[in-house]
């Protein structure tokens, strides 16, 4: 039998593992979103790729984390059916000489994936903002991009999801 102390060990790690894998499923998702504008291929196309090669890859000795199945199902779906909005809101949410498809593709993805999250899936605006500054230092390790899109997805949150504060 179990201890309380052991229980709730085991609680706390179970729900670390669920946000592990929610913020691999929030970077899988970017990556497929950046995957499909570049080669062109469908999102059905992506999401079985990813699903059965990418979540839990082994690449040179170091194993990928699982990603949340359904987050990651339901950010890709997200950001096709609501891309006109999401990339509209972008828009007004970067400066003018700046449309969205001038900044990198990436990036682009990147507030793609957010804006799915902050239309259709109901996240927390401020969870969202802070799983895709991880997602963009990920990428951009030495670079302003995490302060970028933080502004960015700050405003966006705000337009999207007024009440969600």
């Amino acid at each position: 039998m179990m201890s309380d102390d052991a229980k709730a060990d085991a609680k706390a790690a179970k729900a670390a593992l669920r946000r592990q894998m929610k913020s691999a499923a929030r970077l899988y998702a970017v990556q497929a979103l950046f995957q499909m504008e570049s080669s062109g291929q469908t999102f059905q196309a992506i999401i079985r790729e990813f699903e059965m090669h990418r979540f839990g890859e082994v690449i040179e000795g170091d194993e990928m984390a699982e990603g949340d199945v359904e987050l990651f199902r339901k950010v890709i779906t997200g950001a096709v059916n609501w891309q006109g909005k999401i990339d509209q809101a972008t828009d007004r949410a970067l400066v003018a000489k700046w449309p969205i498809d001038r900044i990198d593709p990436v990036l682009r993805a990147a507030f793609r994936a957010a804006g799915a999250e902050f239309v259709d899936i109901g996240t927390p605006p401020k969870v969202v903002i802070n799983e895709y500054v991880d997602v963009a230092k990920a990428f951009f390790p030495e670079g302003k991009e995490a302060k970028f899109v933080n502004a960015v997805l700050d405003h966006m949150g705000h337009e999207l999801r007024p009440d969600g504060w």
